[in-house]
Parts: structure tokens; C-alpha cells; sequence
């Protein structure tokens, strides 16, 4: 017997509400429908079935539509923890949604119910609704947490790890990495867990280095880690301004522009550091007796008075070399210099950013050293023509499309030995055209001897390298202990999220390398290597993915991820890229570690890692498809640049060119298709490569569908670019991550003690020196737009009241 009277008619609020349900179950069930078929969870086309019964039921104005979505909503409660547990970001698009959609029933319930009275009515949804928050409050911890009981051992004994650097950090920061044995440590200790609460801004300063026309707009990135020798801060911006400003105020003592034109802007308009060189035996008082030296988008080497700001003019041509020289055809933006240059022995060694996805002519990767007082070509080592020591014949030019070295690398001043983090050959998507020493040598680290510029050894991490894993990050160098006492090593990060321990003399593995089986197939399955090389020490690297990884921010982007990935060619870790279907390549290109690195604690023994754990989604694309679309190599007409890094690249000279998705998202919402966390950040046992803490890093606050800012304080875990600081303090300063603020983190737990919202993304490494005993921490708070955070121009600085 109904309680509705004969001639009841839902009012409009409710059929509006029957109508949005069935259109949501119609999507439901043939989207779930075709997930059925390619082999997914039936969840989605039964919750379609039904929905579509309560929206029915609902337009008749039946109260049975409340039960029978009572129903659904248990089930899809019950199929939510199998198939998660208690996972709060995983269960987001599982279950928000649906009880958003319950509570729009429950408020029906006085129309549905009109007999009951209200009160009876108000108690069914406060009950429903108290129910729901106490089931709610199970998911709130966050399992991605993992925290290490025991104690770390005491600061104090950063001394009895030897550094090689001529210069090391100290009330200084002499080098882009602290030292050019990159463990980005600093003995300071003023700052510390129980006062870093207290930090306030001291000073600020704005560059001036903003974009200035169309064509920079949507490109920069301000990148630098500043340096400070003396009384003095020296920093580039973006288009290789230098500047040079009071350590304690900020105020400004010189600036000297290079004047880069916008169109030799590559990727990215970015420099990542400067470098500081004394000359030996030189008075202090002599023009360019110390000087600062820096690559620029150009690709020139510029060396300026450390102390004026002028030329030095005994350096190259007025303080000016061109890089360039020997590189054949060179089209603007095809070849440029973003790191910081390495000196070892007097010896700049330069290596530089070749535009990826490109062409297979793309200019060479050839390693050039030149001398720190004159400028003048000392070596250059050529892969391809290792017998060409210097500048290659007329007409001639070094080998194109070779291996580059676009990060910074390191150097032992002792051994005389630099260690090169190299890329690919040119295109990264595309193997058969390779040389057989590209094989020998891409995607690996070369330690060169910085006298004669010939390798010494190489370490190979990805054997013939389709998946754009080049060597990203600085090697550091540690004493590491073994059973037969301290040993010369060093700590090779990689996108993939291995961390390799090597000699740094010899390159042998000091802890243990497997070569394990790799996927094999794509569209040049002769190419493929049967297997990979896999660190056993320690690797930032998550299981493989499955469907259930799959998210969104609501069932039905999560079932159209899930429909991906069941379509997709995926058989886990180095999947090759295909081009009948798309293919998953996880972790992403930008890792793992990217050239932000690690840093090091050498006094505890304890690595700080910030990663990434993103996926990418790509496909491999046909030339005369590529040709219809329009994609040309960047000298040639093809509109506008624009989108993530390997989005329509052209691949010229090559098959195919390459479409990435880079982090693996969906048009409509933007958000990826892979659950949280997308970056995080971890401290490991030096000794062993045991995990003492690991957490989610970046929260959700500038992060939401659509673009829009969620503004919420969570510890989502972000994608990250930039490096941490570590020191004898005990606290861990970083930016990096997409929420644009700056942290202090516990060095023994990994809680944030403080931190401050930035005026635009910090995607930069932070420092901290001395002056007149104050310690101070400053961070360029520039942005990236591949990061997708605001620009800005200003650099801040922090210290306590």
C-alpha cells in the first residue's frame, strides 16, 4: 500500500535530482560495461543498474529509492575497503561522490516521506549523517606515514667525512651543491628543531627578470641556488642576469647583463647556479682575481670581477666564450647551458641542455673543459670521435645527436676525476639509429679525467634508454663504510628512483646490482634490452601499477582512468612505448630523483631524498601522421610551443615522433589518473639504505579539479622539482613542491617545524650561510611553469628574530 496520495507528483527540486542520478547511471553502466569487457571491475556497470533503479524510483517519488540506494551505497562501501583498506586518498572517488548523492536522498526524505512528520523525518538524516562521519573518521590516518622509532645518531662528526672541494660550505656557500661534492650539508647549527618555529623574513629583493614578451611567457622558471663567499651573495636569473648583493642585507652591489635574446630561450628559461673561482697565486686586489662564472641560454661561458661585476677581459673575448664553436648549425634554443659549470683543477668543464624530442641531428653532447683564467679550449671528449681532442677541422663539427650532459656534475679535486650525470642520444622515444657507443655511454655516469678529458670509467644505469631515465641529478660524494673501512665513494640518484653507491674511483658497485628481466616488444623489440640494472641498496621506486591505482574525483574519471589503463600497453616497469595503443612508463620522466638530488647529513649518515611518483601516459605516433599535425622540429614552422615536455614533440629524422602526457591526467579535471601521493620525501640510513622516515611531500592547498585551488592544508604529496638542505642543526629546509611554500622539517622525525608561503613556486634548492653568527636561509621563489606554479622574481631570506 503506497503512503503517497493517488494524484502525488515529485516536486521539480527532486525530478532535477531522479534526472542528474539516471544520467550519472547511464555513464556508469556502458562506461562499466566496456571496462568489463577489457578485463576491469564489474563495480561500475552494477552501480550503474543500480542508480538507474533509484532515479527511477525517485521520479515516481517512491520512498524505496532511499533503500535500494541504500544498497548501493553499502556495496559500493563494501568493494571501496576491499579494495583499498583504509586509505583515505584512494577511497576519495570511491566513496565521496556517492555520499554526496546521499545526502541529496536524505534531504528528500520529507517529500518522500511526507506522513512521518519532520522530526522523524530530521532524525533519519541526522542518524545517516552521524553514521557517515564516523566511518569517515577511520580513514583519516594516512598510511603512506612511515616513521622510524629508534634514535639517530648525534651531529658532530661531519669532519671525519673527508671532502675532496677546494671550497666547502661552512659560514659559506661556495658552490651550487654547498661543495662540488654536492651533498648540499651545511655544519651550521644556530637553526634547530626546537627554535626553527621562530624563523622570520629578514629581507627580500626583486630581480627584475620577468617574461617580456609572447614568446617567454609560460617559459620560465627560475631555477638558481644562490652563492655566498665573504660578505656576498651571487645569483642569475632566468636569462643569465648576474647580480651580486650584501649577504646580511640584500642590498644590491653590482649586476651585469649577457643580454640573451627570448628566442634562444630553450625548454625553459632557466639557470640553476653560478660558480665562484679564486685564481691561484693572484692578488686579491687584481681585476678578476676572484671572479663568478656562468652558462648561459646561449650557450656562452661568461666570467665577471666577483667583486665589480666587470668582464674579465684576460677570459676568452672580454670575459665572453662561445661554447658554441665546433657545434656545426646551431638553431636558437636548440643549445643552451641551465646548470652551473664545474671547476676541478682549474679546468671549467661544460656540458649543455640539448633540446629534447627534437631531431636526430640535434647538436652534439660533447663535454668541453676550458681553462678558468684565460677561457681557452683545454679538451673537448666526443664520444663519437675520441681521437678530436680539440676543436674539430674546418667544415667540420663535433657528432651530432650524441649523449648530453644538460644537470651540474661533481668533482674530486683530489682524484682530478669529474663526474658527468649523462642523457640520451638525441630523441628519446627512438633507439635503432644509435651508434654503438651511444649505447655504451647514454644514460650513464662518466667519470672523466679533467686533465686530459678522457673517460676513466662509466656506470650505466638504463641500457639502451626509451623512456627519457637520462641522469638527472648531481652524483654526491661520501666516505661510505664497509667492513674494510671508509671507502671513496659516491651516491647515484636516478629518475627511476634507484640510488647506486659507487667508487668513485674505479665506478664498481659497493652495495649490490642485479640485472633483472625487463619487458620486451614495442616497435623495435630487437632493441630491447632482455634486462635492467636494479639497485639492491635502497630505491625510491613504489610497486608496479594496477587497475585499483587508478583515481579521479569521482567514479566516473576514475572508471574512464581504469578504462586507460586496461586499454593501454603496460607490463610494469620499463614498458616499451608502442604506437597501436598507448603505452605507461612508471615512474615518469621527472623521476624518481631529478636534478634537485639528494642531500647528505655526513656527520649522522643520513640521506634526504625528495621524489616523484608519477606515471607517464604516451604513444608513439606515425611520421606521416606527425607531418599532418604539424609537428616540426623548433627551427622549423610549428606555431607555438607550448604543453609538458615530449607533448607533440616531432622526433625528426626518426619513424615516429612522440605524444607524452606527462603525469598521466585527464583533460576535463586535470587531475591524474594515478592516486596520491605524487611526490614525497625521505631520509635513509647511509650505512645500510634502510628507510627511517617517509612521508607524503606538498599538500593540496593550490591543487583541485579544474584548476581550481582546493586551499586545502593536506599532505597530498605533490610533484616536486628542487633540492633539500640538511644541517647540523638537525633541520631539513626545502621548497620544491607544488604548494608553493618553503619547510622546515625535522631531521629525525620528517614533521614540518615551520614553514611560509612564497610568492610564486619554489622549484629552487634553498641555501643557508653565516654572517656575524647569524645563520640565514634563502630560497629563489621564482616558479615553473612546467610545474604549473606562479612566477615571481624575488628572492627571500630568513633567520631568527
Amino acid at each position: 500500500m503506497s503512503i503517497m496520495p493517488a494524484k502525488y507528483r515529485s516536486p521539480w527540486p527532486v525530478l532535477l535530482l531522479a534526472l542528474v542520478i539516471g544520467l550519472i547511471g547511464l555513464v556508469l553502466l556502458f562506461g562499466g560495461g566496456y571496462l568489463i569487457y577489457v578485463g576491469g571491475s564489474p563495480y561500475y556497470a552494477l552501480a550503474g543498474l543500480g542508480l538507474l533503479a533509484t532515479a527511477s524510483l525517485l521520479w515516481r517519488g517512491s520512498i524505496i529509492a532511499l533503500w535500494v540506494y541504500a544498497v548501493v551505497y553499502a556495496a559500493t562501501l563494501v568493494w571501496a575497503l576491499w579494495e583499498t583498506g583504509f586509505d583515505g586518498w584512494a577511497l576519495v572517488p570511491r566513496v565521496i561522490a556517492p555520499t554526496v548523492l546521499l545526502l541529496f536522498i536524505i534531504a528528500a526524505i520529507p517529500v518522500l516521506m511526507p506522513r512521518i512528520g519532520n522530526w522523524r523525518s530530521a532524525l533519519v538524516a541526522n542518524t545517516v549523517i552521524v553514521v557517515l562521519l564516523a566511518a569517515f573518521s577511520l580513514i583519516l590516518p594516512n598510511p603512506h606515514v612511515v616513521t622510524y622509532s629508534g634514535a639517530l645518531p648525534p651531529a658532530g662528526q661531519a669532519n671525519a667525512m673527508s671532502d675532496p672541494s677546494l671550497w666547502k660550505a661552512g659560514a659559506d656557500w661556495p658552490a651550487y651543491g654547498g661543495s662540488n661534492s654536492a651533498r648540499r650539508y651545511s655544519p651550521l647549527d644556530q637553526i634547530t628543531p626546537d627554535n626553527a618555529g621562530k624563523l622570520k623574513r629578514v629581507w627580500s629583493i626583486h630581480t627584475g627578470d620577468l617574461p617580456q614578451s609572447k614568446f617567454a611567457e609560460g617559459k620560465y622558471g627560475a631555477e638558481t641556488t644562490p652563492l655566498k663567499v665573504g660578505s656576498a651573495l651571487y645569483l642569475c636569473t632566468p636569462k643569465n642576469i648576474l647580480i651580486s648583493l650584501d649577504a646580511a642585507t640584500g642590498k644590491e652591489r653590482w649586476r651585469y647583463d649577457p643580454r640573451v635574446s627570448d628566442d634562444w630561450i630553450p625548454y625553459t628559461a632557466a639557470c640553476r647556479g653560478v660558480t665562484y673561482y679564486d685564481l691561484p697565486g693572484v692578488a686579491p686586489t687584481e681585476l678578476c682575481a676572484s671572479r663568478i662564472i656562468e652558462g648561459t641560454l646561449d650557450a656562452r661561458l661568461i666570467a665577471v670581477d666577483a667583486n665589480s661585476g666587470a668582464p674579465c677581459e684576460n677570459f676568452g673575448d672580454n670575459g665572453i666564450v662561445d661554447t658554441k664553436v665546433g657545434m656545426g648549425e646551431v638553431e636558437p634554443g636548440m643549445l643552451s647551458i641551465t646548470a652551473a659549470p664545474t671547476i676541478v683543477r682549474g679546468i671549467i668543464v661544460v656540458g649543455h641542455q640539448v633540446l629534447d624530442g627534437q631531431k636526430r641531428s640535434a647538436p652534439s653532447g660533447a663535454i668541453q673543459g676550458f681553462d678558468a683564467v684565460t677561457g681557452a679550449l683545454r679538451w673537448v671528449w666526443d664520444m663519437k670521435q675520441p681521437d678530436l681532442t680539440g676543436p674539430p677541422p674546418d667544415g667540420g663539427s663535433y657528432a651530432r645527436g650524441t649523449p648530453n650532459m644538460w644537470t651540474a656534475a661533481s668533482g674530486d679535486e683530489k682524484l682530478g676525476l669529474v663526474y658527468l650525470p649523462l642523457g640520451n642520444s638525441a630523441v628519446d622515444y627512438w633507439s635503432s639509429q644509435r651508434s654503438d657507443v651511444e649505447n655504451e655511454y647514454a644514460t650513464s655516469l662518466v667519470a672523466l679525467d679533467v686533465g686530459t678529458g678522457r673517460p676513466v670509467w662509466h656506470f650505466q644505469t638504463v641500457h639502451k634508454d626509451v623512456w627519457d631515465y637520462d641522469l638527472g641529478s648531481q652524483a654526491s660524494l661520501i666516505d661510505f663504510p664497509t667492513e674494510g673501512g671508509s671507502v671513496p665513494a659516491l651516491l647515484l640518484p636516478s629518475k627511476q628512483g634507484d640510488i647506486y653507491v659507487l667508487d668513485r674511483r674505479t665506478g664498481e658497485p659497493l652495495t649490490k646490482v642485479e640485472e633483472r628481466p625487463a619487458p620486451g616488444g614495442g616497435v623495435e623489440p630487437e632493441q630491447r634490452s632482455p634486462a635492467q640494472p636494479h639497485s639492491l641498496y635502497h630505491t625510491l621506486r613504489k610497486p608496479d601499477l594496477t587497475e585499483k591505482d587508478m583515481w579521479g574525483m569521482s567514479p566516473i574519471d576514475q572508471m574512464v582512468c581504469r578504462i586507460q589503463f586496461r586499454t593501454a600497453s603496460y607490463q610494469g616497469f620499463y614498458t616499451p612505448p608502442t604506437t597501436s595503443t598507448p603505452s605507461i612508463e612508471y615512474p615518469g620522466y621527472n623521476g624518481g630523483s631529478d636534478w634537485g638530488g639528494i642531500a647528505v647529513d655526513p656527520g649522522r649518515g643520513i640521506i634526504v631524498a625528495n621524489y616523484n611518483d608519477m606515471p607517464n601516459y604516451l604513444r608513439l605516433v606515425p611520421r606521416d601522421k606527425a607531418d599532418k599535425l604539424g609537428w616540426a622540429p623548433r627551427s622549423q614552422a610549428r606555431g607555438e610551443m607550448g604543453g609538458a615536455e615530449g607533448a607533440g614533440d616531432p622526433q625528426a629524422g626518426t619513424p615516429f615522433a612522440i605524444n607524452v602526457n606527462a603525469g598521466w591526467r585527464l583533460p576535463f579535471t586535470g587531475l591524474l589518473c594515478k592516486e596520491p601521493p605524487y611526490g614525497g620525501i625521505r631520509a635513509i640510513d647511509l650505512k645500510s639504505g634502510m628507510t627511517l622516515w617517509d612521508r607524503p611531500f606538498g599538500t593540496a592547498r593550490t591543487n583541485g579539479p579544474f584548476g581550481i585551488p582546493s586551499m586545502l592544508p593536506i599532505d597530498i604529496g605533490t610533484p616536486n622539482n628542487g633540492g633539500a638542505v640538511v644541517t647540523a642543526g638537525g633541520v631539513v629546509f626545502i621548497a620544491a613542491a607544488t604548494d608553493n611554500l618553503i619547510r622546515a622539517i625535522d631531521l629525525r622525525t620528517g614533521k614540518m617545524l615551520w614553514s611560509d608561503t612564497l610568492p610564486g613556486g619554489g622549484q629552487a634548492t634553498p641555501m643557508t650561510y653565516e654572517v656575524d653568527r647569524k645563520q640565514y636561509v634563502v630560497i629563489m621563489a621564482g616558479g615553473h611553469h612546467f610545474m604549473e606554479t606562479p612566477i615571481s622574481d624575488e628572492l627571500i631570506a630568513y633567520a631568527l628574530p
